[in-house]
């Protein structure tokens, strides 16, 4: 027996060690910021080489701009050419401007912070340790984080650095509810219970792609539905295993600072102050979200995408590109706004408008560090998409892919593989999919599997990675927030952190589809596994 005892702690020690040795290589690396310009001079580099030896491929891709097939041929663009040289002086500003997780973090830090500031987060975590099992805050966590992808990125800004509160308010700690929260948020990416703003971007790409072997076929945004529904299910059990039993063990007693007083560190019984201010401030928020539904059911709703409810219905015109979900952040930081300046106003943290403002101050002071990051990441992915080295090395990965004779099973996981790989390279879904839905798709559909079951695997590689990747646009801001906790922590840290969660959900998704495919189960109302020419 105790033979016995000492293996398994020999086996988890070595594991240990291995993710130990993960987070001591990786927080070696530089700071985020020279790493990512040591990226950006390594693409310029590269892709001077790349074009120097006039690398190209010719294959036949989606045309983002017109949505239409064309047999393109794609060369390696030099950044160190005269035309390379004026895109960079001529587009440093524009690229750090237009860089999508910028703008959509700080705002809605203008709120989260504000309603942090206020005292207002830490009355609600209090409430919630006291309704809550201690048993069920990871799952919960987890869960939500699946679920916010219905409002795209959203769950990056709001629920990730709440895991960490949530964690704390429980007297855990608080990198464990981080690492949950990013796990559901990111490596869940492509899970849901209903459809998101994901669904129908992918479901336009394989539509096209397929129309190539067969013009009359449609994907449908509901395609994946009935996998990806219960895959919510899977990724919150294994999120929960995962968080429980691999990472709050490896981090041990958190006995660092938080960003919650002493006194609401403790899971005292909220004083009748607080009290009274989170009931106001709670019925006001459910006021604004009662206000958002009746304004969302209105005829001719600003909140819907009137244009394609006549065609898709009422549901569709509510998620797919509506003003609601094109503008959810907003909404989301109005809300903590409001909610913040309710209970600042009623439990006396706030005494006039100055106090306010602030407390608005010191949440973008806060992300001081996150905005310099953002400059130089904002920069390496436009290099890497103006040289077109990212296309080159997708498409040449899907030729070799395709020169394999093997039968569907073990083709469609190795897909899944590869697209997991390229995962690490280019961080948008849609953008790697309209690279690979031309090649794979076609391809596929000629050995009798559905464009729906490649979309399916393909969904699967590309967001168990994510948690993984520094070049997801998140990534860094995700360090930031673990900073927050743990000054010492990186990159490092967060990828040994993560790694877990990777191999877990990487391995738990792929069997289910085996099983799935075993039972020859649809994917989705009227979306089954085979293709028949």
């Amino acid at each position: 027996m105790g033979s016995a005892t000492k293996l398994r702690q020999d086996k988890k020690s070595l594991f240990q060690k291995c993710l130990d040795g993960i987070e001591r290589v990786g927080n070696k690396l530089p700071h985020p910021i020279t790493l990512f310009s040591l990226f950006c001079l390594a693409i310029i580099i590269i892709s001077a080489i790349a074009a120097a030896r006039g690398l190209s491929v010719k294959a036949e891709l989606i045309n983002r701009a017109t949505n239409e097939l064309e047999v393109q041929t794609i060369s390696a663009v030099s950044l160190l050419s005269r035309e390379g040289i004026i895109y960079m002086l001529e587009n440093a500003i524009s690229n750090f401007v237009n860089f999508a997780p910028l703008g959509m973090v700080l705002v809605g830090m203008l709120g989260i912070g504000t309603a942090e500031g206020s005292g207002y987060i830490s009355a609600l975590l209090k409430k919630t340790v006291a309704v809550t099992p201690a048993a069920l805050v990871t799952p919960m966590v987890v869960f939500l984080g699946v679920m916010s992808n219905i409002a795209s990125d959203a769950g990056y800004v709001v629920l990730v650095p709440l895991g960490a509160l949530i964690f704390m308010s429980f007297g855990r700690h608080p990198l464990a509810g981080l690492a949950a929260g990013f796990a559901g948020v990111s490596g869940g990416f492509s899970a849901n219970l209903i459809i998101g703003t994901i669904d129908p971007m992918l479901a336009g790409i394989s539509t096209s792609a397929a129309q190539m072997i067969d013009p009359s076929y449609t994907v449908q945004a509901t395609s994946n539905m009935y996998f990806m529904a219960v895959s919510t299910f899977l990724i919150t059990a294994l999120g929960w295993f995962v968080t429980d039993k691999i990472i709050e063990p490896r981090l041990g007693t958190y006995s660092g600072n938080s960003n919650l007083s002493a006194e609401d560190k403790n899971l005292q019984n909220l004083s009748d102050k607080e009290k009274k201010a989170l009931k106001v401030t709670n019925l006001t928020v459910i006021a604004m979200l009662v206000g958002i539904v009746i304004v969302v059911m209105m005829p001719n709703s600003p909140l819907r995408n009137i244009d394609i409810e006549a065609t898709d219905g009422f549901m569709a015109s509510i998620i797919n590109n509506s003003p609601l979900m094109n503008g959810f952040v907003l909404l989301i930081a109005i809300i903590f706004f409001v909610a913040a300046v309710v209970y600042g106003k009623v439990s006396g943290q706030f005494k006039n408008e100055k106090d306010i403002g602030n407390e608005l101050g010191k949440s973008m002071a806060s992300m001081g560090s996150y905005i310099a990051l953002s400059f130089v990441m904002a920069q390496f992915v436009n290099y890497f998409s103006y040289t077109n080295l990212g296309t080159i090395l997708a498409v040449n990965g899907a030729n070799l892919l395709e020169s394999m004779k093997m039968n569907s099973v073990v083709l469609i996981i190795i897909f899944v593989l590869f697209a997991g790989f390229i995962n690490l390279f280019m961080g948008s879904a849609s953008a790697k999919w309209a690279i690979m839905a031309p090649v794979f798709l076609p391809m596929f559909m000629k050995l009798g599997i559905s464009p729906e079951l490649t979309q399916i695997a393909y969904r699967i590689g590309d967001s168990t990675t994510n948690i993984i990747s520094p070049l997801m646009t998140y990534f860094a801001m995700i360090v930031i927030f673990a900073q927050k906790h743990d000054k010492k922590a990186g990159m490092g840290t967060l990828i040994s952190t993560m790694l877990p969660y990777t191999i877990v959900f990487l391995t738990g998704w792929v069997l289910m589809l085996i099983v799935w495919m075993t039972l020859k189960l649809p994917l989705g109302p009227g979306a089954g596994l085979v293709y028949t020419m």
